[in-house]
């Protein structure tokens, strides 16, 4: 059976000129010399501008390109769709809103399948979140983050994307947990946890100073672990 693969990522910064390093990894974590890459733009409403950002972080010679529009949906059968891939990509934007549109086509149970088939899935930002079972959004309102708990699950305990790239999420997200919210993840832009199954086998990074955190309780305080991060080439 092929192992069951989440990349989360808190967001990545541009590097004009060339791939970023993360993107690098993904392609070489599937093992084929040009891998089926799914992108699913849900959170942004399918606009145009997102899914070609999406394309366009993923060269044409590296990777077989194509992605799941639900806003005008053409792919009947989803779930055979993300089986035949072997990385899926998951957009940020509204968390709650995808959540509640992948629901309604099915998405959800179709991600699942394809994860338990060995299809790598990754994302940051909502496409970080939404893989957990609850963690800290601006879903709910722009301006102010909030609590989301409806994630799907797929991953336990909570997360928090952004860690240093917003200046409300590491307080928030402490905040939460020194207040029962599950123990959970914190990642920095630029960098990602790897799940094989729900366990934590590495972090990664593209940006020295950039890792990923362990926060949980002690005490009725929320105490926060930096994890060691290798530094991609």
């Amino acid at each position: 059976m092929a192992d069951r693969q989440i990349v989360p990522f808190g967001g990545l910064r541009a590097v004009p000129g060339r791939t970023h390093p993360l993107v690098e990894y993904l392609l070489d974590l599937t093992g084929k010399p040009r891998p089926k890459v799914a992108f699913i733009p849900t959170a942004t409403g399918d606009v145009p501008d997102s899914l070609m950002g999406m394309y366009a972080r993923f060269p044409a010679p590296r990777s077989e390109r194509s992605h799941l529009a639900l806003f005008h949906r053409t792919i009947v059968d989803i779930e055979s769709y993300l089986l035949d891939q072997d990385l899926i990509w998951v957009g940020g934007g509204n968390t709650a809103n995808m959540l509640a549109v992948w629901r309604v086509h099915g998405v959800d149970r179709a991600l699942r399948a394809a994860w338990e088939a060995g299809v790598i899935l990754t994302g940051g930002s909502a496409g970080s979140l939404c893989w957990f079972e609850c963690g800290t959004t601006d879903s709910f309102n722009i301006h102010q983050l909030a609590p989301l708990h409806d994630g799907l699950g797929f991953l336990p305990g909570s997360h928090c994307p952004h860690y240093d790239g917003e200046a409300q999420r590491r307080p928030l997200y402490q905040q939460l947990v020194a207040e029962g919210l599950p123990a959970g993840y914190a990642v920095d832009d630029d960098a990602a946890l790897r799940f094989v199954g729900t366990e934590l086998k590495e972090v990664v990074t593209a940006r020295a100073g950039a890792t990923a955190y362990r926060v949980e309780q002690v005490d009725g305080q929320a105490v926060e672990t930096a994890l060691d991060a290798r530094l991609l080439g």
